[in-house]
């Protein structure tokens, strides 16, 4: 089929036609169980009624009128988005990227230092800051030079972390959990470490809570399992339950080195960007939500271990909440496609982990089915490449 599209993207062999709590609808009738949620944007379940009712006010309102404007519910939004991580103030974007970019200027505006230290096999963004800030080639090549400063520490490894901060540091800019780059959890230790290293060195710390943010731990924000207090955390996907808005959310006294004119967005922030942010924290606020995430998670874990306990391909079943990833020997794809096949869609995180993200709002059965599915694929699999 000609196309008029450049192809940065590896599409499957399905159109999509419509979506509905937790299924995917193609243009040739089929129904997919979604373990995706638009790469975790979708956490409150595909036109979930309270938010498409938000937005559509909205709508019928005005889309659009520019920051020169104050809006009220953007005022309404930050002051929410500020209650729930404990921080103050909110600059807003279009997308995870744009999030971190700000970040990322913010932090060397404010500590007056160049030096970014980030970490392998983390994800930050396709811009040209936040590609620089994420510790994968893969994503990186073909486009050098990129932007100096940015210095990739091990994961996970406290013990080496002092090694690579210095007077020089703006920020270190961490995941909670590295989604793209393997759904790997960061030890407990070593965000302890991360933070007491950057106020040692008086960098700031910056959480990119870009796929883990809006519930998908069972916590609103994943860092909030921690004891840590961020100077800035970065939030988008889930944020307007797909829509496209992000966050950037720092403390007071980075207040002064934001200034009118130091940075902007034309569209970050929007009437129905916030609107869609309004009726996603509406539906995350919902009582018991949070708690059902926990219990979903622990029968998820459960389940794909006593399935999977007897495939020695599988060497891993990680993650928190409903971000799981299950590390695998061999390449992945053919289990992903295997999946689609049996009728659900899920995500590579690399090239050897399966990647489920299921919306935060499907019910127990579907969950079910889901993961019976997913056990089922990755032992056919197994059986027919040995």
């Amino acid at each position: 089929m000609a196309t008029h599209t450049f192809p940065t993207y590896k599409r499957w062999n399905l159109t999509f036609a419509s979506a509905h709590e937790d299924t995917i609808t193609t243009t040739d009738g089929r129904a997919f169980i979604d373990f995706m949620s638009g790469i975790g944007t979708v956490n409150m379940g595909h036109n979930h009624p309270d938010i498409v009712k938000a937005v559509e006010k909205q709508l019928h309102r005005g889309w659009h009128g520019s920051n020169f404007f104050q809006y009220e519910q953007q005022e309404q939004v930050a002051g929410q988005l500020a209650k729930i991580t404990a921080l103050d103030l909110v600059f807003f974007a279009n997308s995870g990227s744009e999030a971190n970019e700000a970040a990322i200027k913010l932090a060397r505006k404010a500590t007056g230092r160049t030096e970014i230290v980030s970490f392998t096999q983390s994800f930050h963004g396709r811009t040209y800051g936040s590609m620089a800030a994420t510790g994968q080639t893969k994503i990186q090549e073909g486009f050098a030079p990129l932007p100096k400063g940015f210095t990739y520490a091990p994961f996970n490894e406290s013990d080496q972390l002092e090694t690579y901060v210095s007077e020089d540091t703006a920020a270190i800019v961490l995941e909670t959990i590295q989604g793209e780059g393997g759904v790997i959890p960061a030890h407990k230790a070593f965000l302890e470490k991360a933070e007491a290293v950057a106020k040692q060195h008086g960098a700031l710390l910056i959480i990119d809570e870009i796929q883990t943010g809006m519930g998908r731990t069972g916590v609103p924000f994943a860092y909030q399992k921690f004891d840590l207090s961020p100077d800035i955390i970065t939030t988008a996907k889930g944020l307007g339950n797909g829509f496209p808005v992000a966050a950037m959310i720092g403390k007071k006294e980075l207040e002064g080195h934001f200034g009118p004119g130091s940075h902007g967005t034309t569209f970050g922030g929007n009437p129905l960007a916030m609107a869609a942010v309004a009726g996603t924290l509406q539906v995350l606020n919902t009582p018991g939500l949070l708690d059902s995430v926990e219990e979903k998670s622990k029968r998820a874990f459960q389940s794909l271990h006593e399935q999977l306990k007897d495939v020695a391909e599988v060497t891993e079943i990680r993650g928190d909440g409903l971000m799981i990833g299950i590390a695998c020997e061999q390449p992945v794809a053919s289990m992903l496609t295997n999946m689609q096949e049996k009728g659900l869609v899920a995500l590579p995180a690399g090239e050897k982990v399966i990647r489920l993200l299921p919306p935060l709002t499907i019910s127990s059965e579907r969950l079910t089915a889901g993961l019976e599915i997913v056990a089922e694929a990755i032992k056919e699999t197994v059986k027919t490449t040995a």
